[in-house]
C-alpha cells in the first residue's frame, strides 16, 4: 500500500495562488492514478482533479479548469495542485487519493483506496 501526506495549504486572499504537494511512500508512485479532491463540512468530498500513472492523462473538475493544474513528478514521488485565481469557494480541506494504475481516470471518491489527512485552504474575500 501507499502512505499519502498533503501539504502547501494556507490562508491566501481571493485572486491569490498556492501549490499544494502529495508526497508517497511505501510502494512506488508510478503504479497509482493519484486523485485531488476537496470537502466542507457542508458538502460531500468533491472531485477536483486527478492525474493518470504516467501523466499523461489528466483530467479536472469545471468548476476549477483554466485555475488548477495538476501535474506529478514520480522520480520525487510527488503530485502537484497549482491553484491559481482563487475564489472563496474554493475554501475546503483539500484531500490527495490514490488507485491502482489504469488509462481511465476515476472521479468519484469511493474509487480511490488511499487517502492523505488532508491540508486546510482558506481564501478570504
Amino acid at each position: 500500500q501507499v502512505q499519502l501526506v498533503e501539504s502547501g495549504g494556507g490562508l491566501v486572499q481571493a485572486g491569490g495562488s498556492l501549490r499544494l504537494s502529495c508526497t508517497g511512500s511505501g510502494q512506488p508512485f508510478r503504479n497509482y492514478n493519484i486523485g485531488w479532491f476537496r470537502q466542507t463540512p457542508e458538502n460531500e468530498r468533491e472531485f477536483v482533479a486527478a492525474s493518470a500513472w504516467n501523466g499523461f492523462s489528466i483530467t479536472s473538475a469545471s468548476s476549477v479548469k483554466g485555475r488548477f493544474t495538476i501535474s506529478r513528478d514520480n522520480a520525487e514521488n510527488t503530485v502537484y495542485l497549482q491553484m491559481n485565481s482563487l475564489k472563496p469557494e474554493d475554501t475546503a480541506v483539500y484531500y490527495c487519493a490514490a488507485t491502482i494504475g489504469r488509462a481511465t481516470i476515476a472521479r468519484l471518491s469511493q474509487e480511490y483506496s488511499y487517502w492523505g489527512q488532508g491540508t486546510q485552504v482558506t481564501v478570504s474575500s
